[in-house]
């Protein structure tokens, strides 16, 4: 391991991390505080990208910058308790190191145990897949990615914080770069799955590698979906109860939108629901559940919300209850029913939701996998 010159002030820094993070309520198990204290996070960030006012872009900070103010600033903005954009493509995002609190959360809600062995999807920095093998030892530990430049910097990180002493020896972290939908059976079965990347759906091979008794987490809808694993490709759970964005999954596997489906032109109706309600962040996730990911963009100065879906349905509703309409359906009809099913629930949040999965075949439900409110995924993922 490299001779680290940042350690002494990245140790302070990261204990203030950890006692903050366990002040808001988070990291009540000592192991995985133990975690959080040992691992250090700027070796898992030697640079991250910030964005400028007004979408102009990002600044690059660094351990490497020549100005030894911006270093400080690197390192201090490392151990925050904030994501940090750590690759950027053609001006979109394409990895990130998760929000340490937020880690912390799932980490615990996998109720990990000595002697399990996890399937992380979504290698990122190397960080998370870290903590996971101080808690339960390197070779307890595979990440999969579908980027072998993630992989490689991830394979970086780890060997940097002492994790990969030697390619693919014994004791060491799995860093493995596939299609992440597809898992990694061959060093399966895996008493616990983790993903961090945004799924439309859970893939089925997830639940089929995850030994009977096993959990899936997962953000999907921007939630955390919590799957207990019966067996033969078969799980159900509930949803935690906060939110979580994250970057999607890529890959073969993944979901991938349907191509745009030309309709008739433009129609003009009337709504009594005005597009303030998608201000609501549970409304959205009843949203996100019942009609897939749209795509939402809000009106300067507040005049409305345009919407669209993957299927080439838009809706632009506005403020004075006008609503334009293009595309195959009336995407508006959708917000309206959801919303008035969700006020009719008594505004319920993500912790009354849930997931099962049966095979190829998954729905969504209200309070009850065989109530009257679900939504098929089937085909999503």
């Amino acid at each position: 391991m490299r001779t680290d010159r940042w350690a002494h002030t990245a140790d302070a820094l990261r204990t203030r991390l950890v006692r903050r993070i366990t002040d808001s309520g988070r990291l009540a198990d000592p192991a995985w505080r133990a975690a959080f204290e040992a691992v250090p996070r700027h070796l898992f960030v030697p640079c991250y990208f910030r964005p400028l006012p007004g979408g102009a872009g990002y600044d690059r900070l660094a351990a490497d910058d020549p100005d030894a103010r911006r270093r400080t600033r690197w390192l201090a903005g490392a151990y925050e308790d904030a994501p940090l954009v750590t690759r950027v493509s053609g001006g979109r995002l394409v990895s990130s190191s998760s929000q340490p609190s937020l880690m912390a959360m799932m980490l615990e809600a996998l109720e990990v145990r000595e002697g399990h062995r996890v399937l992380e999807i979504g290698a990122g920095t190397g960080y998370n897949a870290a903590l996971l093998a101080h808690r339960l030892g390197p070779e307890a530990v595979t990440t999969v990615d579908l980027d072998p430049e993630i992989t490689d910097a991830a394979r970086e990180h780890l060997a940097a914080a002492g994790f990969v002493p030697r390619p693919d020896g014994p004791g060491t972290v799995a860093v493995v770069t596939g299609d992440g939908a597809l898992g990694c059976p061959e060093r399966g079965p895996y008493d616990r799955i983790i993903a961090t990347c945004e799924l439309a759906a859970v893939p089925a091979p997830w639940t089929r590698q995850c030994a009977p008794g096993g959990v899936v987490l997962a953000p999907l809808a921007s939630g955390l979906i919590a799957l207990r694993v019966a067996g033969r490709g078969r799980a159900w759970g509930r949803f935690l109860d906060t939110p979580a964005c994250f970057v999607a999954l890529r890959g073969p596997g993944a979901h991938v939108p349907p191509p745009v489906v030309l309709g008739d032109g433009e129609r003009v109706r009337r709504t009594g629901t005005p597009p303030a309600v998608l201000d609501d962040d549970s409304f959205r996730f009843l949203l996100t559940l019942a009609v897939g990911e749209l795509d939402v963009n809000w009106a300067y100065g507040g005049r409305g919300v345009a919407l669209s879906a993957g299927d080439g349905a838009t809706a632009r509703a506005d403020r004075d209850g006008t609503v334009h309409l293009a595309g195959p359906y009336d995407l508006w009809t959708e917000v309206e029913r959801c919303h008035a099913l969700w006020r009719e629930a008594g505004m319920p949040g993500r912790e009354r939701f849930g997931l099962t999965v049966e095979g190829d075949r998954q729905w969504a439900w209200l309070d009850d996998p065989d109530g009257p409110h679900t939504w098929e995924l089937t085909g999503r993922g």
